[in-house]
């Protein structure tokens, strides 16, 4: 039975960001909507409650039963989730009258409180909220406020029952990990004894127990996730794992063969697909990036459908899906809506008759690198950038041609060399080329051009939920453009891509 933190999500942009750091506690953790509250069983060691864009005072605003949990379990309330337990229980939350954004210091701390043992008189917390509560019911008492938050923390007597009205959960919050650990560690008593290896222990056991003999297929992309996600599976199951690598025509220079290859030395059971032609006949003519994601699922399912036929008896369908991929595809409010199709979350075509599964889908991609190391997976490839599922498709702005497809291919082939040559990959999350749908004048030898564009892209992130655009050297950037447009025939431009995510995402489509 694995200790559990339940953090209900109210549809905060920092809710993940508490989750991982109740994760890098060693302690596990679980988001959920605040609308499909889970059974609380005897593994919930506590829950948080997350802000919100919403205000309390809206008349529809979220406000779930808590009886199964308040009381009960220990109960931290941040930002929204402090102010709902104030307004359902008599006390009162009105629009502030001061401006709460940005940082603000604590000017005092109950120091004997068990959630602020440690915790400085003077320390900076992150503020984030339009309203603020004016008034607590008559059992609560006050452990923090700020010089404009008289009640920036509390606690409900003869309750582990606990309000902040800042985000501690934010790298601004000085000593907001203190907090968390004294609420997750001290108040909830959770051993920190979820570690990669406990990880790796007890996932090979629920594969062996889930799966048995049945015969499993893999679909690899010689990326981390889809990597970690065989080997856990082998170390299960071992011969009964089939793994399939499809060229869609749509992979890196010499992607295909590179991939095959360094598979060879971890005694996975590993299939080349040649099927260009498939995705390049179901693209064609195909512009819209929603269509073409649809379309190139459309063609790796009937692949897979194809070469799992020709596995007697395969019974499930494993993928590589990371936490963040069943966040996204799950909406706060209302129903379930899929944000990114070529997921995958939720289910295969009724033809294909497979069960899945996900022995990933419960970490951040961070922790499946850690989880790769424990496997002793190469570097090469717990360390390699992620790549989109439709892969060059959505960096090739408009319709796909074969010749589109070689020109990008050699622009991100000089690109990432150039970063792993100059020492500058490792401080890359992610990084790519666009090409674009626009030409542009240019002047070669004593001839006027007129040819392509493309953008370059690099950003630095911990798990691609947030991103920054990366601050490469000028020199560095100079060198590659001089490059590309002297090596790559129908190149004459080459621009950097210098948004942030939010509000850009860090794929063009």
């Amino acid at each position: 039975m694995q200790e559990t933190i339940l953090i209900l999500d109210f549809g905060s942009q920092y809710t993940q960001l508490i989750a991982r750091r109740v994760r890098e506690l060693n302690v596990y953790c679980e988001i959920h909507p605040y609308n499909k509250i889970p059974a609380i069983t005897k593994d919930i060691k506590g829950v948080i409650l997350s802000g919100s864009p919403f205000s309390v005072r809206a008349t529809d605003a979220p406000n779930p039963d808590l009886s199964a949990f308040k009381a009960k379990l220990p109960l931290l309330g941040v930002c929204y989730g402090a102010q709902l337990m104030a307004h359902k229980f008599g006390g009162e939350v009105q629009a502030s009258e001061h401006r709460e954004y940005g940082r603000a210091n604590l000017s005092f701390v109950k120091a004997d409180n068990e959630l602020f043992k440690g915790v400085s008189d003077n320390s900076q917390v992150w503020m984030s909220h339009a309203d603020t509560i004016t008034k607590i019911p008559a059992n609560y008492e006050i452990i923090s406020s700020t010089k404009d938050v008289k009640y920036a923390g509390y606690q409900v007597q003869g309750e582990q029952t606990y309000g902040i009205q800042f985000h501690p959960e934010v790298y601004h919050s000085t000593e907001g990990s203190i907090l968390l650990k004294n609420f997750v560690v001290g108040i909830c008593g959770c051993k920190q004894d979820w570690t990669p290896d406990s990880f790796v222990e007890t996932t090979v056991a629920e594969l062996k127990n889930k799966i048995g003999n049945d015969k499993v297929v893999l679909g690899l992309s010689g990326g981390v996730d889809s990597s970690v996600a065989a080997v856990l599976l082998h170390k299960a199951i071992g011969k009964n794992l089939y793994c399939i690598f499809v060229d869609n025509g749509l992979l890196r220079k010499n992607e295909f063969e590179g991939v095959l290859e360094s598979y060879k030395h971890m005694g996975l059971n590993v299939k080349g697909v040649n099927a260009k032609d498939r995705f390049y006949a179901e693209l064609n003519g195909v512009s819209d990036p929603e269509k073409k994601r649809k379309a190139i699922g459309k063609v790796f399912i009937d692949v897979f459908d194809d070469e799992s036929k020709q596995i007697e008896d395969v019974k499930w369908l494993a993928q590589g899906t990371i936490y963040p991929d069943v966040i996204e595809s799950v909406s706060v409010k209302g129903p379930s809506a899929t944000i990114k199709s070529h997921h995958n979350v939720g289910g295969l075509p009724d033809f294909m008759k497979l069960k899945i599964v996900e022995p990933l889908n419960t970490l951040f991609k961070d922790e499946v690198r850690r989880v790769g190391k424990t496997l002793k997976i190469d570097d090469a490839i717990l360390n390699r950038h992620p790549f989109p599922g439709p892969g060059l498709a959505i960096r090739i702005l408009g319709d796909i041609t074969p010749e589109k497809v070689r020109i990008l291919q050699e622009v991100d082939a000089i690109f990432i060399n150039n970063l792993k040559s100059s020492g500058l990959y490792k401080d890359v999350w992610q990084a790519g080329a666009i090409f674009l749908p626009v030409q542009s004048v240019g002047v070669m030898g004593d001839e006027r051009t007129y040819e392509n564009a493309v953008a370059l892209r690099a950003v630095t992130s911990t798990d691609g939920m947030t991103a920054d655009w990366c601050h490469l050297p000028y020199e560095f950037l100079g060198a590659v453009s001089n490059e590309i447009i002297n090596k790559v025939k129908g190149i004459n431009r080459v621009v950097y891509d210098i948004s942030s995510k939010p509000p850009a995402t860090i794929e063009w489509e």
